[in-house]
């Protein structure tokens, strides 16, 4: 099975694949639509994405794509994050004044920059990109931030460890496929919904799961495209495809002005 991920080899996305689906052949893609665009045309079987960090919050442009595009959410992983400063060898963490990285793996490691205050932080489209960009360039006063296996793969220097403000530092990754496919042991659902703005419509459309017993184990706001000042609304709750959970989606439908399935799929 081939999967595309957003990033180099080395990055957090392929040390998911390789942990969570071990033998699986990985698409390395530079944008996340570029990774939509595998799965939809078939370049990939499925693609493996990050949705979510424990300190830095939503991936908000893969939240866009999952409404946008005709993928279905068929797994979830969470990945522990350990966080590396890599340089090209022989580069010492004097010389360093700039640190390349995805902006949400800087996001997370903000602590380490305040206590270097001499060093600035650059974004980059990738984590192990960057340790690829820095190692391959040869670059005397720079350094990535990155998972120690794209230190190996791109054969960088570490120099600090666990630069992660907080060690309960995890990403909340979705496997996603063209098709339909729910498991027997599913017991949580990711939807997406929009709303006509009328006092009190938020409160009845979260109602349907209150009335019913529904745990939601997440709420997230988007901003709709074409649409100024308005928003969908992504909700994770923690039920499979039971009776409760089919009617609170179909009393949904009647209070949205529409309704989207992104999944239904066994809880990390």
């Amino acid at each position: 099975m081939k999967l595309a991920i957003q990033g180099e080899l080395g990055s957090f996305s392929d040390e998911a694949v390789r942990k969570f689906l071990p033998g699986a052949a990985v698409l390395p893609c530079v944008t996340s639509t570029e990774v939509f665009d595998a799965v939809e045309t078939g370049r990939a079987a499925g693609a493996l994405i990050p949705i979510e960090n424990s300190l830095a919050g939503p991936v908000a442009p893969h939240f866009d794509l999952l409404l946008a595009r005709r993928v279905f959410i068929e797994r979830e992983f969470r990945l522990r994050i350990r966080h590396n400063l890599i340089a090209a060898p022989g580069v010492r963490l004097a010389q360093v004044r700039r640190v390349f990285s995805h902006p949400v793996a800087l996001e997370q490691c903000r602590d380490f920059f305040l206590k270097h205050p001499r060093i600035r932080s650059e974004s980059f489209y990738d984590t192990a990109g960057s340790v690829k960009h820095v190692v391959g360039e040869r670059i005397r006063d720079a350094a990535a931030i990155a998972s120690s296996r794209a230190a190996a793969v791109y054969r960088g220097r570490v120099l600090m460890r666990g630069l992660e403000d907080d060690k309960q530092n995890f990403t909340r990754f979705f496997l996603v496929r063209k098709r339909k496919r729910v498991a027997p042991t599913a017991n949580k659902t990711s939807v997406v919904f929009a709303l006509k703005n009328v006092p009190g419509v938020l409160f009845k459309a979260l109602s349907v799961f209150a009335l019913r017993d529904i745990s939601l184990s997440k709420i997230e706001s988007r901003p709709l495209r074409g649409r100024p000042w308005e928003y969908a609304f992504f909700v994770d709750f923690l039920r499979g495809q039971d009776e409760a959970a089919k009617n609170a989606l179909t009393h949904l439908g009647e209070i949205a002005e529409f309704v989207k399935v992104l999944g239904v799929y066994p809880a990390a």
